[in-house]
């Protein structure tokens, strides 16, 4: 009944900007042409979309161009289905149907068919590496698992960055955009922010063409500064309240306060949970923002076969979180890509490198800044000399608190001294976590795929004849990790810093087939893939497209996948704060399962036993009574994620291309959902003293393992998106999207990180072509609050509405297109998750200048 009462939601018109981004550029072309509209990311082939089987949007350059939004990238956010989080000015991570984080494996990102993800991570950098807003020609969002073609690590989705061909969109363009945030904030003063584009395209002669794109990008990025306390109940049994009279502060954006740096210690009679002071974020790091990227490409083709290269290079200063918050200076990514496609087959391969450059972690700068001033066991014996002393001398109990934190600060550094900073960039420079703060990862990605259109290469009349499609493909991609000591090691024992392989082999196989006079069309895919550590898996996708009309399409479809482990959930091995990060694979943390004891039920247990002990019962009797509260770690070795994916879906065109509607609903279930939990094992194999060692932090080894959840995970949810062109020049349009978890069970010790707000709607009003010359668009977002779930900070994040618009002209016979805009005009600080920046407003303007010429080769290829 709840699905019945979801989906009959999504049938009452609601509007919002997403849809303004995909359909602006409709509004110019014929019923005929908006019918044709071809897509190529659903399927691996060229197919109307229409009549794609899965939900896909195609949002294109004229949209962008019209979109209430500083670049192509974020005007995603507005496309019907799409959640987008912000870490960063520099960078933002696309979502779709939950399961949403800052390191998003489940949702895969290409551009021009090349995964463009930083290896170790195992995803992209937002579009650090990606097109410019004036190589973008179009992006088609695949919403929902794309695992039975793509593999990789498509479980919640796919985009497909598609750029300009220099054969058809030749000459020079340069895009200038200047702006500036921080506007009326208490903290910084307003910023610049700059970023200059140039592209330049142009065919040498009917066969080869070349094109080459720069991007330099200048600014201040958002600033990470909550305060708000994660350790707020840790002393209130004894009286004392969270915030800054709590001695186990652990504000969510200060570091080297967390629970590795605190302690339970024992002042007049009473255990206190006591923290070390740590620093704020903003203080062992800056915000300057930097993002250098280009790409160069080469053409041939030769009949109907083309061969393409592209190198692309970027550099990038940012803050990235992940487990922590980082910062990332001077790291690089490089790709080189080859392809070769024509209408039977496509080979292609590419070569992904990344080097972390200089870049540091922030919580480990901190915790070990402190630690260089003083070690932790002389921190806390001043703090509890400090505390007897206040005593002593007539204090009250918080008073008391306050001067031994005091006395055991003195002589602490001091943010913005030189020897502060001195510190902080030697710390930057030690590749240990115990001891040191670096990120220095250097890994590669290699890949290699190809396709090849059977039905299409045949000479065979039978295909023909019977209109039955084929396609075969399969790929490889090998993983190239050089361990470094701290981030990875080698998982042989004798060759711990020797570099090692994780390679994954798939291939599949798709038919389809139009019935009913070409009303019903029925495709399927079966896909097999295995990797180094697990068996071979099958993916399979079903589909049916029933069109009673061109203009109305019906579809329904089944799909499954399997997702394997990324090279960090799998063989990470991380010293991080007293807490060791370590991957699931059982040749990385053979022996810690079986010997381990939940996280959760320690702090229990640890809570029970200090509550007795303030409350007179003897230390060792508490322990004994409460040991009942510890549960041993009953999770073990990691298994490839798996989903079972239902949906359906509608789009149509009514009122001669004046209305565009679409709506879907989807349903999925999750088995072995890949997830981290925090285990510790006592330093003891006697039963007995266990919970005695459980009780002492200095004697138990804690750890962060990936696992999987003992629960099956289920999420539904759907969307709805109308769009109407009021006249040539007007269009309105409105989406909304429902996302929902829900589980078998609520006990699983793991993280869900479902980190999806329930409802996100938009709003938009676009108008083009004015007096030929001018434009704009005015779009709301609203989304509500949801529940972020991480290893940083978990929490609710409280729902939020941002008003965006843009007023643009064109000149000098459209070579020139002024633009001036802002996003969250109204300048309320948001946060789009727990533990990254606030975003206020953003103003911008762009000067775009274009002289292209018309290709004299566009007929030659197809």
């Amino acid at each position: 009944m709840r699905f019945i009462i979801i989906l009959s939601l999504f049938s009452f018109p609601v509007f919002s900007i997403a849809q303004s981004t995909q359909k602006t550029s409709d509004i110019l072309v014929t019923n005929k042409g908006k019918l044709q509209e071809v897509v190529i990311t659903a399927s691996k082939t060229k197919e109307n979309i229409l009549r794609s089987p899965v939900s896909i949007e195609k949002i294109d350059f004229t949209a962008f161009k019209s979109a209430a939004a500083p670049s192509f990238f974020d005007a995603l956010e507005n496309v019907k289905g799409v959640q987008m989080i912000t870490p960063s000015l520099g960078f933002r991570i696309i979502n779709t149907r939950g399961f949403a984080n800052t390191t998003n494996v489940r949702f895969a990102q290409l551009v021009d068919g090349a995964d463009n993800m930083a290896p170790h991570l195992g995803t992209p950098i937002g579009n650090a590496m990606g097109p410019s807003d004036l190589d973008i020609e179009s992006v088609e969002i695949i919403f929902g698992t794309a695992s039975a073609l793509y593999g990789l690590n498509a479980l919640n989705g796919l985009a497909n960055f598609i750029t300009k061909d220099p054969f058809t969109s030749q000459g020079i363009s340069f895009q200038q955009k200047t702006g500036f945030n921080h506007f009326n904030n208490s903290q910084k003063n307003a910023q610049l922010y700059t970023e200059s584009s140039l592209r330049i395209a142009h065919s040498l002669n009917r066969k080869l063409a070349f094109k080459l794109n720069g991007t330099f990008t200048q600014g201040y990025d958002w600033i990470a500064d909550n305060h708000d306390d994660m350790n707020a109940s840790a002393n209130t049994n004894l009286g004392i309240p969270g915030g800054q009279t709590n001695p186990a502060y652990d504000p969510v954006n200060v570091y080297g306060n967390e629970s590795s740096n605190r302690k339970t210690i024992t002042l007049k009679g009473k255990q206190y949970a006591v923290a070390r002071t740590g620093y704020a974020e903003k203080e062992v790091t800056d915000y300057d923002l930097r993002n250098i990227k280009t790409d160069v490409g080469l053409t041939y083709r030769l009949n109907y076969t083309r061969i393409n290269y592209t190198y692309r290079f970027a550099i990038l200063d940012n803050i990235y979180q992940r487990a922590n918050r980082f910062r990332l200076k001077d790291y690089k990514l490089q790709q080189h890509a080859v392809e070769l496609k024509n209408k039977v087959y496509q080979l292609q391969g590419y070569w992904t490198k990344e080097n972390t450059g200089k870049s540091y972690n922030l919580r480990s700068a901190a915790e070990n800044q402190d630690r260089n001033f003083k070690t932790d066991a002389a921190w806390y014996n001043d703090f509890t000399n400090g505390f007897n002393t206040a005593v002593q001398a007539g204090s009250e109990i918080p008073d008391a608190l306050k001067q031994a934190r005091t006395i055991a600060d003195a002589g602490r550094y001091q943010s913005g001294t030189s020897a502060f900073n001195d510190k902080i960039k030697k710390l930057s420079a030690i590749n240990n976590w115990d001891v040191g703060s670096a990120l220095r990862v250097k890994d590669d990605l290699f890949h290699v795929e190809g396709q090849i259109d059977i039905s299409e290469a045949s000479d065979s009349k039978f295909f023909k004849k019977s209109g039955l499609s084929l396609l075969t493909g399969m790929d490889h991609r090998t993983y190239l990790i050089h361990p470094d000591g701290n981030y990875f090691v080698n998982p042989s024992i004798d060759h711990k810093l020797e570099s090692f392989t994780y390679n994954k082999t798939g291939a599949f196989l798709q038919t389809g087939k139009d019935f009913l006079n070409k009303k019903l069309k029925i495709s399927a895919v079966l896909r097999a893939d295995r990797n180094d550590h697990f068996n071979l898996k099958f993916n399979q996708r079903v589909a049916l497209v029933y069109s009673p009309i061109t203009a109305q399409n019906i579809r329904l479809s089944y799909q499954n996948g399997y997702r394997f482990p990324s090279i960090f959930e799998g063989f990470s091995n991380v010293n991080s704060g007293g807490v060791k990060r370590i991957g699931g694979l059982r040749v990385v943390s053979n022996g810690v399962f079986e010997n381990s004891y939940l996280r959760t039920s320690i702090d229990n247990f640890q809570a029970a036993v200090k509550n007795d002990f303030n409350q007179g019962i003897p230390l060792t009797q508490t322990i004994e009574q409460q040991k009942k509260l510890l549960i041993k770690n009953s999770y073990t070795y990691l298994q490839p994620e798996h989903i079972n994916s239902f949906e359906t879906g509608y789009k149509a065109i009514f009122f001669d291309n004046k209305l565009n509607a679409d709506f879907d609903f989807y349903y999925n279930k999750y088995g072995n959902f890949i997830a981290q939990a925090e285990v510790n094992i006592p330093s003891t194999q006697n039963l007995d003293s266990i919970p005695k060692y459980l009780n002492d932090k200095a004697k138990q080894s804690r750890y962060r393992v990936w696992t999987n959840s003992k629960s099956t995970v289920y999420n539904f949810g759907g969307s709805s998106g109308l769009t109407y062109n009021i006249n040539r020049s007007y269009t309105l349009s409105g989406n909304m999207s429902y996302a929902k978890l829900h589980r078998t069970t609520q006990d699983d010790a793991l993280e869900d990180g479902f980190n999806t707000p329930k409802w996100i709607a938009h709003l938009s009003f676009t108008g083009i072509n004015l007096n030929k010359i001018f434009g704009f668009n005015v779009s709301y977002k609203r989304q509500s609050g949801f529940y972020w779930q991480s290893f940083l900070v978990s929490g609710q994040v409280p729902a939020y509405g941002i008003l965006d618009a843009q007023a643009n002209c064109n000149l000098l016979k459209n070579k020139i297109n002024l633009k001036v805009g802002g996003t969250n005009l109204t300048n309320r600080y948001y946060n789009s998750f727990l533990g990254g920046p606030a975003i206020g407003g953003f103003y911008y303007s762009s000067l775009t200048y274009s002289f292209l010429t018309n290709s004299q080769h566009k007929a030659d290829f197809n």
